[in-house]
């Protein structure tokens, strides 16, 4: 697999708008939202030569449904990737605190990580443009 700097050049070179780099692991952008924040939840890690991706079910959205209903919710969004051959690696239950007053939890977010080997750049090209194609975050519009 390419170094994360070649990886970098290679997504920007095919369109891809990236959000930032941490070690390995290069974090594409998924999602601008109306005050131009970027939200990361798709990734090309460089030292596992993985292409990775986080959806999410929020509790504020489903506010009677437990943390496992929830992952259910979330486990859902990636029924096209699994089939794909992606494989979940990760589950996580993350509070949500308010940024301005670090006591006062807003919402808790139950996330699932899912990858899939990349071994070359243009694979690594094809599952990010893969994983780009559907929604990371359970609605309650669903």
């Amino acid at each position: 697999m390419p170094t994360p700097t070649e990886i970098k050049k290679a997504l920007i070179s095919a369109g891809f708008e990236l959000c930032r780099t941490r070690g390995e692991v290069v974090h594409i952008a998924d999602r601008v939202r109306e005050n131009l924040l970027m939200d990361s939840g798709i990734f090309v890690h460089a030292g596992r030569a993985t292409v990775g991706f986080v959806v999410r079910a929020q509790h504020t959205d489903f506010p009677n449904e437990t943390e496992e209903q929830l992952f259910v919710r979330a486990r859902s969004l990636a029924e096209r990737a699994l089939a794909r051959g992606y494989r979940e690696v990760e589950s996580t239950s993350r509070p949500i605190y308010d940024p301005g007053d670090g006591e006062r939890k807003l919402d808790t977010w139950c996330e699932v990580q899912f990858e899939r080997d990349a071994p070359a750049i243009e694979d690594a090209l094809e599952e990010v443009r893969f994983a780009l194609g559907f929604p990371k975050s359970a609605g309650s519009h669903e």
